[in-house]
Order: structure tokens, then sequence, then C-alpha cells
């Protein structure tokens, strides 16, 4: 048995902004990866001078946000709030959106998009060579403690009915972090962009010469390299899910990170991967994961019902489906 981790679903080689581009591009292209969000950063624009200034701007607001989000680092605002002395809790703007995008998402899902999942995200450790599945009475007792229906939002005042009540928001920060990356570049001029924080895609205008950007769906547990489906989007993004992204395997069983906040375990799913694609990453986040709990039929019914978004939908015997077949074009 061993732990494993393969990185997100949407193809790098398929994302360089500068493949296929012709001739060269003006104003010149700034490019950074970093490490935020557990995962691997790409920022990549065009712009003049100013570039290098908006690169840094980006990469600090990176670090700002996981300096709020995260769960585990205790200098974080999450940390705080999760470790709270009282039952109202003052957030910023940021976790109260998020908050409120989460409880949003609960009512929709039926209860499977839960926010207050972190018991459960605390006793499952996808990352280490060693993984297991925890012991049963373990699991039962985490699972007992999560229950978004406890958490209010009252304009930034977050009020928790049970002190037993963790948030993880890891399901919707890069999202979040995604789309306000988007609109500094843009309100600072950019018009041509990629933006991929792990398996949240969003792009900025088209490519320099015009044309779409050239977008692929990483097959599932299959290579690096390997895609699913290629798409083409302009100033749009791309959030993909799967359980192939973080898992283990025991006793011949796959364990993956998308957990059923009803029973504790991961969830069963003929979804094997799924990529949304619509105007928000933050809304992309929620609705992937959404998704793929709830199956292939749900999703797609639930697709239907929010505007401007579509999806790729990869099921486990190897079908893809499209919500609307343009996008296999």
């Amino acid at each position: 048995m061993k732990g494993k981790r393969i990185l997100p679903a949407v193809l790098a080689a398929a994302l360089c902004p500068l493949a296929g581009c012709g001739a060269q591009p003006e104003p010149e292209q700034f490019e950074q990866t970093a490490l935020y969000f557990d995962t691997v950063v790409t920022i990549s624009f065009y712009a003049g001078e100013n570039g290098e200034e908006l690169m840094e701007h980006c990469m600090d607001m990176c670090a700002q946000f996981e300096h709020i989000f995260s769960r585990t680092d205790s200098e974080s605002e999450l940390y705080a709030v999760n470790h709270r002395t009282e039952n109202r809790v003052e957030v910023s703007d940021g976790i109260a959106e998020l908050v409120t995008v989460g409880l949003e998402y609960y009512e929709k899902s039926g209860g499977k998009f839960d926010i207050t999942i972190a018991p459960l995200s605390d006793i499952w450790d996808f990352k280490s060579e060693d993984a297991a599945v925890p012991d049963a009475e373990v699991i039962a007792e985490a699972t007992a403690k999560v229950d978004a229906s406890k958490v209010h939002v009252e304009g930034n005042t977050l009020v928790f009915d049970s002190p037993d009540t963790m948030l993880d928001l890891g399901a919707l920060a890069k999202g979040y972090a995604a789309d306000a990356l988007k609109e500094y570049l843009t309100g600072e001029g950019v018009t041509s962009g990629l933006i991929n924080l792990g398996g949240n895609v969003l792009t900025i205008g088209s490519r320099p010469d015009g044309s779409e950007w050239n977008i692929g769906i990483q097959k599932p547990f299959g290579e690096y390299s390997e895609t699913a489906s290629v798409i083409k989007v302009a100033d749009k993004t791309v959030v993909s899910s799967g359980i192939y992204e973080r898992y283990f395997e025991q006793d011949g069983k796959l364990y993956h990170h998308i957990l059923d906040p009803d029973t504790g375990y991961p969830v069963e799913s003929d979804i094997e991967g799924i990529s949304i694609i619509c105007d928000s990453s933050l809304t992309g986040d929620a609705l992937s994961t959404t998704c793929l709990a709830l199956g292939p039929e749900q999703a797609e019914e639930l697709i239907r019902q929010t505007e401007g978004a579509e999806a790729v939908i990869i099921l486990k015997n190897g079908e893809v489906r499209y919500t609307d077949e343009g996008l296999n074009e």
C-alpha cells in the first residue's frame, strides 16, 4: 500500500501561452511558478514594463489568501476560527463569502457538499506514504461533528451552534483566489493571460493572436500528458475535480480525498473526473466537487440549472459526457 498524489486534471502542456502563437506577442510575456494552496501555481500574462510589479503583487496575493484560508497553519485566520472560544466570530470578507457559498451548495447538494468536513479531513491523510483507512470508531466520531446546518452567516459574523463545528474551505479557496487574481490583473489592463492554480484554470481574454486557449482535460489515472478531452475557451475558467488527484489503495480498494459527510468515507460515485466550464472559478470549484459527489444524472441536472455553466464528465466506465456537444468540436 502506498499513498499517491497526481497533479491536477488540467494539463500544463496544453496550457502553454506561447503554444501555436506564431509571431512574437506584444506586449511581453511574464510567467512565474510557485507552490501555494498545497499545489503548483503558475501565473502567465502579457503586460508592459510594469509586468514584474504585477507578478510580484499576484504572488503576494497568493500568500495572503493562503494565510487566510489554510486549515492547518496555526497563524491563519481560518485556524483561529476553528479554535474559537466563543460561538460568534468576526471574519474577513473572504471567509464570509466562502462560508456563504458553501452553505448555498450545502443546500443545492442535499448535504453532500459540506464545509464543516474538517473533522474528517483531519483523520484522513492522503499525502502520507503510509496512508491508511482510519478506524471505524474514529470515523464515526468525526462524522458526528459534521453538519453545515450548524453554521450561520450574519454579515461578517459567523455563528456556530456547536463548539465541535470546524470549517474546511479547501474546496473553494483556489477558486476564490483565481477570481481575485484575474480581477486584479484585468483592472491593471491585462487582456491576455492564464492563471493555473492546480485544478483551477482561469483564462484572461484570448491568446495574444486572438485564438482561444486549448485546455487539456487529463485522463483519470493516466500519465500526466494523457488527455481525455481538449476544449477551447476564452475568458472562461475550467475547474476540475477527480478521484485520481489524491488517493491511496488498501486491500485492493481505492480511497480518494472527496469525502462523504454522511458516511465519513470517500463518496461513492460513477464519476471519475469532472471539469466545469463557467465564468467564475469559485462557482466552478463548488460545482465540480458537488457534481462528483452527486453522480452523473444529478450532476447534469445541476449544471443545467446553473446559468452559464457546462461540464465534461468522465465516468468510471471510460465514457466522456459533454453537457454541450459543442465542447467536443
